[in-house]
Formats: structure tokens, C-alpha cells, sequence
């Protein structure tokens, strides 16, 4: 049976003012000791805080364990970072989960590969990879923008690896997009990558020369993007908690559609909130400074077990 629940997350009131306009301040995390025994590390049952790289075919892909608990796997959005993605809830989400942070492809820590494209198709099957490499038989997946619709793509691909979804600010049809985005990107360049991003890719790339051929690769990731049809969404039968804000770079209707259109979908969104500032994503112009907390208890309450 389709199951559809929606809620507009927090009124003005609720959050005591409105946000105001501004690059959201997220927590920058000091970096994390390496992991003596990755496997014992996920699989222990008291907090763990440490890093480590898969060998995942060509790519030696950062990853970061954090807390305790039915381990929660977190995906970056494009062209971003872990710190830079995460880093406003990454610690209060590492108080009831085990949290596997992962690196994709050509982001942060991780390493590119000459002449292959970034796609959400390889990135699902290296996260999977990832989960071999720790011994993570399943886990709940949140993934954010680019990361969201990797989420997606890894329970259609390794279905048995995915508990349930965290999907935000992803999208399944390029129409669902602002169009400004697609401009943006056709004139893409270093220059005009977000400062936030930009400087976090320079502080941790094993080549940050490679720079232009992120910018690249990631414009051309959605620029070449195939739609998804509905019949294919569909199937994705694990519960899925769609989140949003009203004034992010996908419709509220679009978001609506994929909650709709997913067997066991629910929908969150957030007023007066752009792409990422309900998480206190590094590059968001909005500040929402309780939006963040409030996101991570509608995270918590999905992700609960008796949910």
C-alpha cells in the first residue's frame, strides 16, 4: 500500500524569527585520527571518532566514522565535502547513530580517475564498495543534493545494502530544476564555485590542480542528466523521508512529486530555507540557525527502528 505523509517542517514563529541572509556557519571539525582497525571501528558498539581510506578499484576513497549506533551512511553534495556538507549536524547525528561519512570520486580526500565521468550510477556502486570494505552489511543512507540522488540510485542498484533514505535537495527530472542552475553551470568555472567549496577542495585533494576537472565533470553530471522515469523511482521500496526547502534549487512541487511517487515516501519541507540551509550547509544564503537542530530530530524520528 503507498504510504504519503508531508509536513511544512517549522513555522517563523516556531524558529522564533525569520532566517537572514548570509553564508550559514557551520562547525569546522578538527581533523580525525586515523582508524587503527576500520572494521572494529564500525562494527564496535561504543563511540567511535576516526578516518580511514577504501580501496575501492582505482579509488582510494576518505571516509570518517563517528558515534554509535545502526550505522547511518552520509553522502556529500556535488562538489563538496564532508566538512562542508555536513559539518552544521554531523555531531549531533553521531549521538544516535553510527555515522559512515564518505568522500565520493574526485571530492575532497578522494582521488579522481582520468577519463572517467562522475555518474550517481558509479558513485552508488562505490559506496557499495565502501560498506564491503568495513564489513557493513546494511544501513540508512542520507544524502544530500548530488548525495540524495546517489542515495537513490544505491537502493535501486544494491537494494539489500539500504535500510531506509534521508533524500534531500535531490532530484529525479531535470524539469524539476531551477533553470538557472543549468545556466550557471554551462559557464561554469573555478572561479565561479563557491568560495566555501572552493577552498575545501584546495585543503584536501590529493592534486588540487585538478580543480577544472572537478568543475567540469560535476557540470557536465547534471547538465548530461537522464531523467528517471516514475515506474523506476517507484520501485525503490525502502522508506524514504524526502526533505526540502521552499526556496531551494529544486520545486517544492518536484519534491513533492518524488514523495508521491515513492511506495513508502514522506515529505519534509522547511520555510524560508535555500538549497542546504536547513542542515547548515557551508554555502547557503539563508541562516537558519534552529534549523539544523530541528532537522536532525525529523531525521532521528524516521530513522528510529519503531518508526
Amino acid at each position: 500500500m503507498h504510504h504519503f505523509a508531508t509536513c511544512i517542517a517549522l513555522s517563523a514563529l516556531a524558529l522564533g524569527a525569520l532566517p537572514t541572509a548570509g553564508r550559514s556557519q557551520a562547525p569546522v571539525h578538527a581533523p580525525l585520527p586515523a582508524c587503527a582497525d576500520p572494521v572494529a571501528a564500525a562494527a564496535s558498539r561504543t563511540p567511535v571518532s576516526c578516518h580511514g581510506y577504501a580501496a575501492v578499484d582505482s579509488l582510494r576513497m576518505y571516509y570518517e566514522l563517528r558515534g554509535a549506533g545502526q550505522p547511518l551512511v552520509l553522502l556529500h553534495g556535488g562538489g563538496s565535502t564532508i566538512e562542508t556538507t555536513f559539518g552544521g549536524v554531523i555531531d549531533a547525528l553521531a549521538q544516535t547513530h553510527r555515522i559512515i561519512a564518505i568522500e565520493l570520486q574526485a571530492a575532497g580526500h578522494t582521488n579522481d580517475l582520468a577519463g572517467r565521468p562522475l555518474t550517481f550510477e558509479r558513485d552508488a556502486d562505490d559506496v557499495a564498495g565502501v560498506l564491503d570494505v568495513l564489513h557493513i552489511a546494511s544501513a540508512d543512507v542520507f544524502g544530500f543534493s548530488n548525495g540524495a540522488n546517489t542515495a537513490m540510485r544505491l537502493a535501486m542498484r544494491h537494494p539489500a545494502r539500504v535500510r531506509r533514505i534521508v533524500f534531500a535537495s535531490g532530484f529525479t527530472q531535470a524539469a524539476g530544476l531551477d533553470a538557472h542552475l543549468f545556466a550557471g553551470l554551462r559557464q561554469a568555472t573555478p572561479e565561479s564555485m563557491p568560495a566555501a567549496l572552493r577552498s575545501a577542495y584546495l585543503s584536501t585533494a590529493p592534486d588540487p590542480s585538478a580543480l577544472p576537472v572537478l568543475v567540469a565533470k560535476s557540470a557536465q553530471r547534471v547538465l548530461n542528466f537522464v531523467d528517471w522515469a516514475d515506474s523506476v523511482v517507484a520501485r525503490v521500496s525502502v522508506p524514504t523521508l524526502v526533505m526540502g526547502g521552499d526556496r531551494d534549487v529544486m520545486s517544492v512541487e518536484h519534491l513533492a512529486h518524488v514523495a508521491r511517487t515513492l511506495p513508502h515516501g514522506e515529505l519534509v519541507i522547511f520555510p524560508h530555507a535555500d538549497h542546504g540551509a536547513y542542515i547548515g550547509e557551508a554555502t547557503a544564503q539563508l541562516q537558519c540557525p534552529a534549523c539544523p537542530a530541528a532537522a536532525v530530530k525529523f531525521i532521528d524520528a524516521f530513522l528510529e527502528p519503531s518508526h
